[in-house]
């Protein structure tokens, strides 16, 4: 005990300095958590878009787009990337259920400060699942036009976007690249998972050998679709879609448990009319391009496409464009098809931010973590 009549100073102290520690603690992880988990917000929405027809004998149907608005933390910024997966994907292509600090691009891109809303095609997901028959490139890119008009009139999230990027990956890119040179109402463009030849005999063969009819599918057979929409087999992604060196098998079983269908004339006409015949000619704004270096797909002695190197691509591309000045081109290491979902995808993701900066001057709305 002190002497009578003096205070314990140093007893005051230690517990005042114990106290303040531990409130700082407290404070710094109560302070991290609602910072990590309002970084983000994600909300799904159904949109009406024009459904395909077979003019003049059948009329398109109205129809109706189902699709998932990511933002940042804080005010929304002015600018939204839309999303427009491949064939066999759905929009949980930009959104796995699998570890999405690394691997979800929209949970990314709203944590470096960018808004994305991804589509679920028709045929897809949870839009309508029209005839297959009808549903071609064209008629998928109209009602990807239908969406632009959404985005820009505030009809998503209640935020009219001032512009639209609009990103497609393989059939998507087809997709993508027939809407942005029939409409021109977009400000960037995106094409992912493809390159203007594609490897003809590995398609072939892939088509052959790893798609079957949805309705076989053990897994979509519950859909009861038509006979031409059609899916992969089990076990065939890895494959078609994945660099083994640069693939978590996680990823692959999660990608093969959000699998989806793709018709095969709409597929057929995305091939011909928005890849080979390059509907890319038609674009008038800037284009960013990526491929991966190991892309069995679109890469290689078949494809008559050396991946290995951007610049020597980038050669090999730009005659498929009316203004070759307004291409870039990435190419992802290690990589194969399905760029997002391979190991290495924060690096496609952070070049494609840079291109948005640097080509568009899209500046983000802030950086958030999201762990």
């Amino acid at each position: 005990m002190p002497p009578a009549g003096r205070p314990a100073f140093g007893r005051i102290s230690k517990l005042t300095s114990a106290l303040f520690a531990c409130g700082v603690l407290l404070a710094s992880l109560t302070a991290a958590v609602p910072a990590e988990a309002a970084a983000i917000s994600c909300t799904d929405t159904d949109l009406p878009v024009s459904g395909p027809g077979l003019p003049p004998l059948v009329p398109g149907a109205p129809a109706t787009l189902h699709g998932r608005l990511c933002l940042p933390a804080g005010e929304a910024p002015d600018t939204v990337q839309l999303l427009v997966h491949g064939g066999t994907y759905n929009s949980a292509y930009w959104d796995l259920p699998y570890e999405p600090q690394r691997y979800s691009y929209q949970r990314d891109m709203a944590a470096h400060g960018y808004a994305t809303f991804a589509a679920d095609q028709l045929g897809a997901g949870r839009s309508s699942h029209p005839l297959s028959l009808p549903l071609s490139v064209w008629a998928a890119a109209e009602s990807m036009h239908d969406v632009v008009g959404h985005l820009r009139a505030g009809r998503v999230g209640g935020t009219p976007f001032a512009k639209v990027v609009i990103v497609g990956h393989s059939v998507g890119s087809g997709v993508v690249a027939v809407e942005a040179s029939t409409y021109h109402d977009v400000d960037g463009v995106v094409l992912t998972g493809i390159t203007h030849l594609p490897a003809l005999p590995v398609l072939a063969l892939g088509a052959a050998l790893g798609l079957q009819p949805a309705l076989l599918d053990g897994q979509l057979g519950k859909l009861g679709s038509d006979p031409l929409y059609f899916t992969t087999r089990p076990g065939a992604r890895a494959g078609l879609f994945y660099a083994a060196g640069d693939a978590d098998p996680a990823v692959i079983a999660a990608d093969e448990a959000t699998k989806d269908q793709v018709s095969v004339p709409g597929m057929g006409t995305v091939a011909v009319f928005g890849i080979v015949l390059p509907a890319t000619k038609g674009i008038s704004v800037p284009v960013l391009q990526v491929v991966g270096e190991k892309d069995v797909l679109f890469c290689g002695l078949l494809a008559v496409r050396d991946c290995t190197h951007t610049d020597v691509v980038r050669a090999q591309e730009a005659p498929y464009y009316a203004d070759p000045s307004k291409l870039s081109m990435y190419v992802l290491p290690g990589a194969g098809h399905s760029v997002a979902l391979h190991e290495n995808a924060a690096d496609y993701r952070d070049a494609t931010r840079s291109w948005l900066q640097g080509d568009l001057g899209i500046a983000p709305q802030g950086y958030h973590s999201i762990g």
